[in-house]
């Protein structure tokens, strides 16, 4: 299966990444991607951007060295009630809303309360997709998170730099895409480049979709349309959610 959109790729502005974002175009453009999502992380991450930084993704180009952009972010779950780390404001102008766990903002509180924390982040209108669900640092029901992704129209992600960095992220990742064929949940496949030159790496993530037979209209990835599709229609729904709740707070 090609895969022709990297959803998540840092720049410098997340403080432990180390190229630009036009390095990260070039990167994805020596891949052959059609496309490329900056996920920076969000500003609870210590070192990382201002919330300003998000907000003026807007004046960047939608066309980057020749390679489709999209405007997105990584954001942190925070707390086992599923909030995250930018203000509904900022988060319904971009392209693409990523969460998840990250050790030095949310500790592992268990296999319970960390699935409460992913189930009411995915019932957020806020989130569109849950990053590196499979790290076994954070043990969860999968078929619970699985299962409600799909109810709720939201993605969870292959992480290829999983493989490597996450030990142990192999079985929990086959197990997810298992059950996301199971159950009909769409998937995303990200890079987690934090260099450019990692920009559309996915050894290891399409050896698994390989493994699991995925079908390609399941991996969002799989086509520019696609997942231009599923971001237009986020984007509309979390745009959707900030109207109503500026007009109950008015």
């Amino acid at each position: 299966m090609n895969i022709h959109i990297d959803s998540h790729t840092h720049s410098v502005a997340s403080g432990h990444a180390f190229s630009t974002v036009d390095d990260l175009a070039r990167g994805a453009q020596r891949r052959g991607l059609k496309a490329f999502v900056l996920t920076d992380h969000g500003p609870a991450m210590p070192g990382t951007t201002h919330p300003y930084h998000f907000g003026n993704l807007r004046v960047l180009p939608k066309t980057i060295q020749g390679v489709r952009f999209f405007t997105g972010i990584e954001a942190n779950i925070m707390n086992t009630a599923g909030e995250i780390d930018l203000e509904p404001y900022i988060l319904a102008r971009l392209d693409f809303v990523m969460a998840g766990f990250h050790e030095i903002c949310f500790e592992d509180h268990g296999q319970e309360e960390n699935t409460e924390a992913l189930v009411n982040a995915l019932r957020s209108p806020w989130v569109d997709a849950i990053s590196h669900p499979g790290n076994p640092a954070f043990p969860i029901d999968m078929e619970r998170v699985v299962a409600t992704a799909r109810d709720y129209g939201k993605a969870l992600e292959i992480n290829d730099s999983s493989f490597r960095i996450r030990k142990g992220s192999h079985p929990n990742c086959l197990r997810i895409a298992q059950l996301c064929i199971e159950l009909g949940c769409p998937m995303v496949c990200g890079s987690d480049a934090h260099y450019w030159e990692d920009v559309g790496r996915f050894d290891e993530v399409q050896a698994l979709l390989a493994e699991v037979k995925a079908p390609e209209n399941l991996v969002l990835n799989s086509s520019l349309e696609r997942f231009e599709a599923f971001s237009s229609t986020r984007r509309a729904a979390r745009h959707a959610a900030y109207i109503e709740a500026s007009q109950v707070h008015a």
